[in-house]
C-alpha cells in the first residue's frame, strides 16, 4: 500500500456534510461514515484536524439577509459549528478514536478553549482535533477559520470536501460543459471570482504557500485517496 503524501493535514467539511439525506440537522448515519473515513486516514499515521461548518443548523448571513444583526447571526452560526463538533466527537469516539473538541469561544463544560500549542501536542498524541466556533469573530467564515488554524498548527494542506468532484469554470450543477480543474493557481482563482473557499481563505493560503485539495467527500474513501496521492478533485497552489 502507498505512504501518505501528507503528515499533517486539516479537514474542512461543511455543516451540510453532517445532514446526510435530510434537510436539517445532523443525520448520525452519515456522522458515522465521515467518522469511519476519519478512522482509515487516522490509521495510516496521518495527525488530523478537523474545521467544521455550521450551515446545517444555523447561517449568519442568511439570517443578515432577513434583517438580523450580522455580528448576533455570525455568534449563533459560530455556537452551531459546536454542535456539529460534538456530533462528530461522539461519531469518532463510538469506534474508538480519541478526540478533542477544541473552541474559540470558551465554554469549558462542553469544549477546550483553543490554545495552539496545546492543540499541536494533541495532534502529536494521536488524537483528532475539532476546531469548533470558527475564529471566535464575526465576520469570518470557517473557510476562513481552517485556513487560520492549518497554519497554526503547521498542517501540510487543506483538504476542503465539497458535493462537486473540484473546481469548476462555472457552476457544474447549472453548467453541464462546465470543465473541472486539475490544478489552478491562488490567484486564478481570485481573479475568476470561483466560489471555493471565501476571498480572505484563499488569500491566506496564498501568501503562506498551503495547498488546498477540493475534492467529493460523497465518494466514499475519497478523502484516504487524496491523502495518499491519488489525483482526486483540484490543487489550488502557486
Amino acid at each position: 500500500m502507498p505512504s501518505p503524501v501528507y503528515k499533517r493535514i486539516l479537514l474542512k467539511l461543511s455543516g451540510e456534510a453532517l445532514m446526510g439525506n435530510q434537510g436539517f440537522g445532523v443525520d448520525p448515519l452519515m456522522a458515522g461514515r465521515i467518522a469511519q473515513e476519519i478512522k482509515e486516514v487516522h490509521e495510516l499515521g496521518v495527525e488530523m484536524a478537523v474545521v467544521i461548518g455550521g450551515g446545517n443548523i444555523f447561517r449568519g448571513l442568511s439570517a443578515t439577509a432577513q434583517g438580523m444583526d450580522r455580528v448576533s447571526g455570525d455568534l449563533m452560526g459560530m455556537l452551531a459549528t459546536v454542535i456539529n463538533a460534538i456530533a462528530l466527537q461522539d461519531a469518532l469516539e463510538k469506534i474508538n478514536i480519541f478526540t478533542r473538541v477544541v473552541s474559540a469561544i470558551e465554554m469549558r463544560q462542553v469544549a477546550e478553549p483553543f490554545i495552539r500549542r496545546r492543540a499541536m501536542r494533541h495532534l502529536e498524541k494521536r488524537r483528532v482535533v475539532i476546531f469548533a466556533a470558527g475564529t471566535g469573530n464575526p465576520y469570518f467564515s470557517t473557510d476562513t477559520a481552517a485556513a487560520l488554524r492549518a497554519m497554526e498548527i503547521k498542517a501540510d494542506v487543506i483538504l476542503k470536501a465539497t458535493k462537486v468532484d473540484g473546481i469548476f469554470d462555472a457552476d457544474p450543477v447549472k453548467v453541464k460543459s462546465a470543465n473541472m480543474y486539475s490544478e489552478i493557481r491562488y490567484m486564478d482563482v481570485l481573479r475568476q471570482g470561483l466560489r471555493v473557499m471565501d476571498t480572505t481563505a484563499i488569500s491566506l493560503c496564498m501568501d503562506n504557500n498551503l495547498p488546498i485539495v477540493v475534492f467529493n467527500l460523497l465518494h466514499p474513501g475519497n478523502i484516504e485517496r487524496v491523502v495518499l496521492g491519488e489525483k482526486i478533485g483540484t490543487v489550488v497552489k502557486v
